[in-house]
């Protein structure tokens, strides 16, 4: 089952973006959930994780203190807060099923990916 990402966009840097991720009729609480980007010509990268119950939570270095991710397993929903955004943020965001998020080798993609959203910061 994919799970889709949206509410990318064109912002200024500086600016704030929510994106969110569901997957309908999908047992979302069973899974851990990964958010991961691409910037044209480089590598797919991790961004955060959120474990089942939301207690364990990862980001990278770059977007500590800046993004904060959450879900609301009734709503079968994850989010990405994304505040004080800058150019290097620029990529298209994805969401996947991970193994968990205690450690990089938990956080591998469970399933296929599906379709990111675009998000662009520029002045």
């Amino acid at each position: 089952v994919q799970l889709q990402a949206s509410g990318g966009g064109l912002v200024q840097p500086g600016e704030s973006l929510r994106l969110s991720c569901t997957t309908p009729g999908f047992n979302f609480d069973y899974y851990a959930v990964g958010w991961f980007r691409q910037a044209p010509g480089k590598e797919r990268e991790e961004v955060s994780c959120i474990s089942t119950s939301g207690a364990v939570t990862f980001y990278r270095d770059s977007v500590k203190g800046r993004f904060t991710i959450s879900r609301d397993n009734g709503k079968k929903m994850v989010y990405l807060q994304m505040n004080s955004l800058q150019p290097e943020d620029t990529a298209v965001y994805y969401c996947v099923k991970v193994w968990g998020c205690s450690s990089s080798a938990d956080r591998r993609p469970l399933g296929s990916w599906g379709q990111g959203t675009q998000v662009t910061v520029s002045s």
